[in-house]
């Protein structure tokens, strides 16, 4: 197991169990977003400046993992 994964939290009682960075209530999607939608580590760094490089890779770990375990439907690209 990715030592990253030890930075995030799943906890019924915090965030309605979503799984959140260890010590904040910032949900892991939620900076998977922000890398999704271009932002950089240093820029979500910047607007978080408690959280540390580690806890963003630790996002990224964490979708890592799940995309082993579970898979979301995509479009087919269609050929011709």
């Amino acid at each position: 197991m990715n030592p990253l994964l030890q930075r995030v939290v799943v906890d019924p009682n915090v965030c309605f169990g979503k799984p959140c960075i260890r010590g904040t209530r910032i949900w892991v999607s939620l900076l998977l977003d922000f890398l999704a939608n271009g932002m950089s580590i240093e820029e979500i760094l910047a607007e978080y400046p408690h959280l540390m490089e580690e806890d963003v890779r630790a996002a990224i770990a964490y979708g890592a993992e799940m995309a082993r375990e579970r898979y979301v439907e995509v479009p087919t690209e269609a050929t011709g």
